[in-house]
């Protein structure tokens, strides 16, 4: 009996991708000896990608959607398919809709879990059309990751991935609030495989990621792996206290042998300023991870579904 695996595919407002990412990954799949089943995941798209899905879904025996109540954002949806089809898979594979996650790769996927690897990834490599400034930013984005994280990410890693069953069951039942999937994969350990690859040009459509929600998406990610940036704001804390009490002796040093103060309204006001901004800096910061906990605290779902016609 062949092995089944599921393609699930977070999908926001993708209908002009739905097709041709549908005909890539039929062509792609046909020569492989696996059950297929391709699920994607409507996140509240305000476009025709429900209707179509669902049309194509009475089309292709393979094809199934799960409609979410609203938007509920990418990583909840990728888990929505995940937590979907987990007991009914040997393997489940996640890429996105917008056809930048060459289908072709899918192959090379499935032939390092086959070796044993139970979490097969893939890494971006540099995409010099998307020009030097959104290139920079993303290596930005992992070199903050790996030096305020307590666990270490290699540039260009994607939500392109193959994860076994056993993995699949685990990841299911992580119940964050604020989910980063690349750092929760990575986390859970097990044997894991890098495939680098080309990243396809966007068939239609333009990125959900702002830059708004990529810097989002960054401090979520620093938060949930680590309390390096509260540790940070202690050290600051420690060290300008340090160099506020040097500067005061130094101060009353020179007052007392010259027998006047040192002149500098301004310099004092900036002083201040500059302190109680820092003040707010910090706060934030435990701020972020106080919300953090007030969130999780409520206990809510990660996604509520609307309808499926996965049975």
């Amino acid at each position: 009996m062949n092995k089944s695996i599921a393609i699930v595919i977070p999908s926001y407002n993708e209908a002009t991708n739905i097709d041709v990412l549908i005909h890539a990954l039929n062509e792609t799949i046909e020569n492989l000896n696996y059950n297929f089943k391709f699920i994607f995941v409507d996140d509240g798209s305000s476009d025709e990608t429900v209707a179509i899905l669902k049309e194509k879904s009475k089309e292709h025996q393979h094809i199934f959607y799960l409609e979410l109540s609203r938007n509920f954002g990418h990583q909840n949806a990728l888990k929505a398919g995940i937590d979907l089809v987990k007991n009914d898979v040997d393997a489940i594979i996640s890429m996105d809709g917008d056809m930048q996650h060459p289908p072709k790769i899918i192959p090379k996927l499935i032939q390092k879990w086959e070796e044993g690897f139970e979490v097969v990834y893939t890494i971006r490599e540099e995409d010099k059309k998307l020009g030097f400034v959104k290139n920079k930013t993303s290596n930005l984005f992992y070199g903050l990751m790996n030096k305020l994280s307590d666990i270490k990410f290699e540039p260009g890693t994607a939500d392109f991935r193959l994860i076994d069953k056993k993995v699949a069951q685990v990841f299911s039942d992580f119940t964050e609030n604020e989910l980063f999937i690349r750092g929760i994969i990575n986390w859970v350990g097990f044997k894991q495989f890098a495939i680098h690859y080309e990243p396809n040009e966007r068939y239609s459509g333009k990125s959900k990621y702002t830059v708004g929600k990529m810097m989002r998406f960054a401090v979520q990610g620093i938060t949930s792996f680590s309390t390096k940036p509260l540790s940070m704001a202690i050290i600051l804390g420690i060290s300008l206290s340090v160099m506020a009490f040097i500067f005061y002796i130094a101060y009353v040093l020179y007052s007392v042998y010259y027998g006047h103060v040192i002149s500098g309204w301004a310099s004092v006001i900036t002083t201040v300023v500059f302190f109680g901004g820092l003040n707010l800096v910090v706060l934030g910061i435990i701020g972020v991870y106080i919300g953090k906990l007030f969130m999780q605290s409520k206990g809510r779902p990660n996604y509520l579904i609307s309808s499926t016609n996965y049975k």
